[in-house]
């Protein structure tokens, strides 16, 4: 999107926005308000490489690199990559101005957080967003990049990518298996604009229906603790998405009532239900209750369709989602078909 373009589509929301400390903040309900959608990159295009998170060594993130130059794209590796402050990738100081660096700067078209871990929350507050908003670009990642997604969303309706990172790149792509490869490829095709469109499997436990909203989510546990905050995701009909890994079954339903009781659940318009990698009950504390038995127990006062095995989360099979666009989500009993509108 060109800044004349970007600025003529912005345009509707006078009246409608206020102006914030470090940007353009929408308000509560921008259901209607149009979305603000990065351009699409082409061969020569420069992607950026940073660490806002955990820590990663500049060797681990070559697979990544190379591959992406052979998509066609430039690539810049951040100054936070290879910097360490125990478990994070540099000290708050080195990330967030690592972040903000490549975030304001024009010729920088997308940014790939190298991988997840935890760390953002302690930035996000402090980071500028007005150049981003005049020069929009992509942002990808998952796991503890969901905190950067929501806010997005949440505070200026922008879109973004959900999927792998750089330490998800295969060492050797010949030998790497074809689930691995897809969903690698598909963050190429979300970024040079081919239209996403996704078919799984039914699941017994599925609920059908058609729905049409935004797509909001990724990581339930840190979803769960942006509660409350300026990050805290807008659901009012949107599709959301859900993932986690390492959690008992007891803390997933924990987290679950926290959507529930807090509103998030009543206005979706559909409900995924990716990977989620379950820690084995202690024995003599049994939950006595599965993944779909938690998640429909929730979701039993409303109509909107539910899917579940969504090949979405910290798994091979984790494909490129846009964050903040509108999608349709159809249900039947033989796929749930998720398509980019």
């Amino acid at each position: 999107m060109n800044r004349k373009h970007f600025i003529n589509s912005f345009l509707p929301l006078v009246g409608v926005v206020a102006t914030a400390g470090n940007g353009l903040q929408a308000t509560e309900d921008d259901s209607n308000l149009p979305a603000i959608i990065p351009s699409l990159l082409k061969a020569g295009d420069e992607i950026a490489i940073t660490c806002p998170a955990g820590f990663i060594s500049i060797e681990a993130i070559q697979p990544a690199v190379n591959r992406m130059k052979e998509w066609g794209f430039k690539i810049r590796i951040g100054n936070a990559i290879g910097k360490r402050d125990n478990s994070f990738g540099g000290t708050d100081q080195e990330r967030l101005a690592d972040l903000q660096q490549l975030m304001d700067d024009k010729n920088v078209k997308a940014i790939m957080c190298a991988r997840g871990g935890y760390g953002l929350v302690r930035i996000i507050d402090k980071l500028n967003f007005k150049k981003l908003l005049l020069y929009p670009k992509w942002i990808i990642g998952f796991s503890d990049i969901t905190v950067m997604h929501n806010h997005l969303n949440r505070q200026y309706n922008l879109a973004s990518i959900h999927s792998k990172m750089c330490n998800s790149f295969p060492d050797n792509w010949i030998t790497a298996d074809m689930v691995q490869q897809e969903s690698i490829e598909s963050i190429r095709k979300c970024l040079t604009g081919v239209k996403m469109k996704y078919t799984v499997l039914p699941n017994a436990s599925n609920r059908l229906g058609n729905a049409r909203g935004r797509l909001v989510g990724g990581n339930l546990k840190t979803i769960e603790s942006l509660a409350g905050s300026s990050s805290s995701m807008n659901t009012r009909g949107r599709i959301l998405f859900l993932e986690d890994t390492g959690e008992y079954l007891y803390n997933i339903d924990r987290m679950l009532w926290n959507l529930k009781r807090s509103g998030k659940l009543s206005e979706l318009s559909g409900l995924i239900i990716g990977g989620f990698k379950i820690k084995k009950d202690d024995e003599g504390e049994e939950f006595g209750r599965t993944l779909e038995d938690i998640v429909l127990e929730k979701v039993a006062a409303y109509k909107y369709p539910v899917c579940f095995d969504f090949p979405v989360g910290h798994q091979k099979n984790n494909l490129a989602l846009k964050c903040g666009v509108l999608h349709s989500f159809n249900v039947t009993t033989e796929e749930a078909l998720l398509t980019e509108q």
